[in-house]
């Protein structure tokens, strides 16, 4: 029998609510690659991935048109993923350091991973109007974890914007003016199951890895308070 999770990543994964997404995703489905012109791609909105009971989520931007937009699970199939699976691996997050389709055998524990946006959009950059008529799936996964979820980690600034209005429409207060994004920043919210911890990390792109603004031990810090807050790391 489907959970109500498991239900709702369905409906996302159907979701054809933005007409410039919906004509990019399938654009790129079958244009393709060249490195990857043999094989199928999802094209499709891409849901969150993980447990329905996760004690923490981590809240990317939106899937990778070669990445997540081909292989059907988040951050799975590029480098942004590669980096984030290794961090997560290394803090005892995953039971394997790499993401390359969606049937590889990855597992995490007590983690799920989701995006404000389930569409690949082109140059990575969603509209805002795109955001919010996403944000309606935000919300709901939100609600459904909201019995076991103690800790968040945004990485980058337009996952921390999107993310503490859903977090303030579904029962946790959010203080005026709203905390500012910066890695390593945290804020903790009240609410009616307990504290949310919410840590902001910089982005997994390449654009920051590449340069060194974002390195693996700066990740894996914050991952590791994280999943501390969440009860999911001792020590």
């Amino acid at each position: 029998m489907s959970t109500p999770l498991a239900v709702l990543d369905a409906r996302v994964a159907d979701c054809r609510a933005c007409p410039r997404l919906v004509a990019w995703r399938e654009k790129v489905a079958t244009e393709k690659r060249a490195a990857f012109r043999d094989q199928t791609y999802w094209g499709r909105p891409v849901p969150g991935f993980g447990p329905a009971d996760a004690a923490l989520l981590i809240v990317g931007l939106a899937p990778a048109a070669h990445g997540a937009n081909r292989t059907g699970r988040m951050f799975t199939g590029d480098r942004s993923g590669d980096f984030l699976y290794a961090a997560l691996h290394a803090v005892g997050l995953a039971n394997q350091p790499t993401s390359v389709s969606a049937d590889d055998g990855l597992t995490l524990y007590g983690t799920r991973i989701t995006a404000p946006v389930h569409c690949a959009p082109p140059d990575n950059r969603p509209t805002p109007t795109e955001r919010d008529t996403c944000g309606r799936w935000l919300a709901a996964e939100l609600a459904l974890l909201t019995p076991t979820l103690r800790a968040v980690v945004v990485l980058g600034g337009f996952g921390w914007q999107s993310l503490l209005p859903v977090l303030a429409a579904n029962g946790w207060p959010v203080p005026r003016p709203r905390p500012k994004f910066g890695h390593g920043a945290s804020v903790t919210l009240p609410g009616a199951t307990g504290p949310l911890h919410v840590f902001g990390s910089y982005h997994v792109s390449q654009q920051n890895t590449f340069t060194g603004k974002l390195t693996p031990p700066m990740l894996e810090d914050v991952l590791g308070a994280a999943g501390r807050a969440a009860g999911l790391i001792v020590g």
